[in-house]
């Protein structure tokens, strides 16, 4: 299988990376990056301006299509631009690779996702829900996580204080409530990526815990 992994520098992402370049099922990783990363022998990642994408097949050919793509508000900038990143990108690039021929997206969206809610980040990922699902692969697996838990890149004071208190309060917690490991949601994502469920697949935060 030819997996096209958005996001793979992230703190998901990079766990996605790291066990599909170990499966033998998997023939070839595309990760289109902004920056160089380390090379792998199994591993395509080609430097691309997600402001103005290639329209070449060879680039987004794939079988599957992984999308852990995605940043903050404070890291974008403005509202504008996390849109872009965190909507426009992925569902153009989807786009892209239905046309290629991929038959199956995996989306890493979030706890609570959806497009009438009057929290802004929960919007901009039920939007993306919305608009990946209309593209109609033939199976579309979204994966809803709480609180991600893992060692991010850049510093997030606040959410680190929130894994710091899911942490000691896990033993209390009901299951929708605690931590999701970076490296189990990575699993799901992949596993999904490689069984190809048809239809429409939610894989919620109670079942990555």
């Amino acid at each position: 299988m030819r997996i096209l992994l958005l996001g793979a520098t992230g703190l998901v992402g990079s766990h996605v990376l790291g066990l599909a370049l170990r499966d033998a099922n998997v023939e070839e990783v595309i990760a289109p990056v902004r920056r160089a990363i380390a090379e792998h022998s199994g591993l395509r990642a080609p430097i691309v301006d997600f402001e103005n994408l290639d329209e070449r097949p060879d680039l987004w050919a794939c079988d599957a299509v992984i999308c852990c793509l995605g940043t903050t508000i404070k890291a974008a900038g403005a509202r504008e631009k996390f849109y872009r990143v965190d909507h426009d990108y992925p569902v153009e690039i989807a786009r892209r690779a239905r046309r290629a021929g991929a038959s199956i997206f995996v989306l890493n969206s979030a706890k609570g996702a959806g497009e009438k809610s009057s929290i802004f980040y929960s919007r901009v990922k039920g939007e993306i829900e919305r608009d990946i699902l209309a593209i109609g692969f033939d199976s579309t697996v979204i994966v809803r996580p709480g609180l991600i838990d893992g060692q991010r890149g850049e510093p997030r004071p606040l959410e680190r204080a929130g894994i710091l208190i899911s942490r000691a309060l896990a033993p209390l917690l009901p299951r929708g409530l605690r931590l999701n490991p970076a490296a189990k949601i990575a699993k799901a994502m992949l596993k999904a990526a490689l069984s190809k469920p048809p239809g429409v697949t939610i894989i919620a935060s109670e079942e990555l815990v």
